[in-house]
């Protein structure tokens, strides 16, 4: 006979009754009940207000004993005083020394008042299957260039309405130093005629003026061409940064910072380009075919200032920038390099080791960065993952950090689909964190140093800018340079009226082809 119930079932052996007990519930699986981000959350929150939470007891402590504190505690703590009124007044006047010091030392901020993105006329578009007629009709290229060419534009990740300038549109091609100036000029008084008239700010009251166009650098200088366009003022400090690639853009800024940290009260313009007119390569090495399928007509004007009063106004302020330059590798420095082909023609070369480059500039750039910007849990983990290397097992992964907790946003330089996707694979980004430089290399190719502020405008015709977010740009130069500039908006972004997404924004983001 077996009797069962909810809690045991009996069975009989022999005349013996046994009573078979069922096997004890199973814990719930740890890993499918709480999700382990949310741990990682959780432990950031922690170390981010550890200093908090070990100060709250002594908080606590100190406002229970200031509440028993009477009249008479606080009268003989006055007489004491009266008794060492040398010893207060010193404390009293290092106290004022110092603060005055610190205010006069302290890096002074600077803000971002305002930028704008020159967008070219429409006449000036170029799609594939006109890349390729015209590329034919030179009768420059042979046919194994021709195929090279049609394949990279295919795997580029550029869209069909990116811009090349006048000069290559003729039929045949005509560059020359006049047509080069133009396309200069059309740039940077594009770019700054649209600055000039959202910031309200005149050409007179600008102190420092900053070029950057690495190819293009003709006498008299870029910059001198915007002082007699603008009639500038006599005492402006300009400076025409030249050959230092697609980073420039970053470095023109922190030399624009610099200037403002001497300078008091004045306005910076940085503007950042880069010619294509005579930089076009007419020949059949491969490695120097690419950049003509890569680079595009493109440029950018920035405001900066480092005026009390510009605060409420600007849309950003400026942390830090970081410049890495591994130059002293002869590797590093070849991988981006002008010369001449073995029939005369010159152009860029592009090495096979320029993905290689990139990352371990990267690597040394974010090394610098980490401990700028990084909460204090994200620098413990990377510490204890580099001792843990050193001391057990030097072939362990390292510890990548984080650094979707310092940033809301990235803007990485628009050189091509590889750098994207290998930044997006290393740092463990999401396609919304890639997508401004996605968007900007489809829609206006690679416009070199410029391409990081056309990705800003992309967030900012999105609406993604809100008050607080922090903005990572970063890029690559020849050099071989890797550069970032970081900044905190200071209010909530709204797109400026000229911004080169606007009638084309609800469009985006489209799907790239593989």
């Amino acid at each position: 006979m077996a009797t069962t119930s909810h809690h045991h079932s009996a069975s009989t052996h022999g005349g013996a009754t046994v009573e078979i007990q069922p096997p004890p519930p199973q814990l719930p699986n740890f890993l499918t009940s709480v999700q382990l981000k949310y741990v990682k959350l959780g432990y950031h929150y922690l170390m981010s207000h550890l200093l908090t939470l070990c100060l709250l007891p002594l908080v606590v402590v100190a406002a229970f004993q200031l509440s028993e504190t009477t009249l008479d505690d606080i009268g003989k703590l006055y007489e004491h005083l009266q008794y060492n009124f040398i010893t207060v007044m010193a404390v009293s006047v290092a106290a004022v020394l110092g603060f005055t010091a610190y205010l006069m030392t302290r890096p002074r901020p600077v803000y971002l008042v305002d930028y704008s993105c020159y967008r070219p006329p429409d006449n000036l578009k170029v799609k594939f299957d006109v890349f390729m007629e015209r590329s034919r009709l030179h009768g420059g290229f042979d046919e194994s260039a021709l195929e090279f060419q049609r394949k990279i534009l295919e795997r580029s990740g550029l869209g069909e309405e990116t811009y090349l300038p006048e000069a290559l549109h003729s039929i045949p091609p005509a560059p020359s130093m006049a047509a080069a100036r133009k396309e200069a000029e059309d740039v940077m008084f594009g770019a700054l005629e649209k600055l000039f008239k959202s910031t309200k700010v005149k050409p007179k009251d600008i102190g420092i003026l900053v070029v950057n166009c690495s190819l293009f650098n003709p006498t008299p200088s870029l910059s001198s061409m915007i002082v007699n366009r603008y009639k500038l003022r006599g005492n402006i400090k300009t400076f025409n940064l030249g050959g230092m690639g697609c980073s420039a853009g970053v470095i023109a800024v922190d030399l624009a910072k610099d200037m403002l940290q001497i300078h008091r009260s004045t306005y910076a313009v940085v503007v950042s380009m880069e010619n294509i007119t005579q930089n076009w390569y007419f020949g059949n090495k491969k490695s120097m075919l690419i950049p003509n399928c890569l680079f595009r007509v493109g440029g950018a004007a920035v405001l900066l200032s480092n005026k009390s009063g510009d605060h409420r106004r600007a849309k950003y302020k400026l942390l830090h920038t970081v410049r890495t330059h591994c130059g002293s590798n002869d590797t590093a420095f070849n991988c981006v390099y002008q010369e001449q082909d073995p029939t005369g023609k010159i152009g860029v070369s592009l090495s096979k080791d320029l993905m290689a480059i990139a990352g371990g500039a990267l690597k040394a750039n974010i090394t610098t960065l980490g401990p700028l910007v990084l909460p204090i849990s994200e620098q413990i983990l990377f510490f204890a993952s580099l001792v843990a290397r050193r001391i057990m097992d030097s072939k362990m992964k390292p510890y990548i950090p984080d650094f979707k907790l310092a940033f809301d946003h990235f803007c990485i330089h628009a050189g091509g689909r590889a750098v994207i996707d290998e930044l997006e694979k290393n740092l463990q980004l999401s396609e919304e964190h890639v997508e401004p430089s996605r968007m900007t290399l489809y829609r206006f190719g690679n416009t070199s140093s410029s391409s990081i502020w056309y990705e800003l405008a992309y967030t900012e015709a999105k609406g993604r800018m809100k008050k607080g977010n922090r903005v990572w740009q970063i890029a690559f130069g020849s050099g071989f340079k890797c550069n970032s500039a970081v900044w905190e908006a200071v209010r909530a972004v709204k797109p400026s009226a000229d911004n080169p997404w606007a009638d084309c924004i609800q469009k985006f983001p489209v799907e790239i082809r593989a």
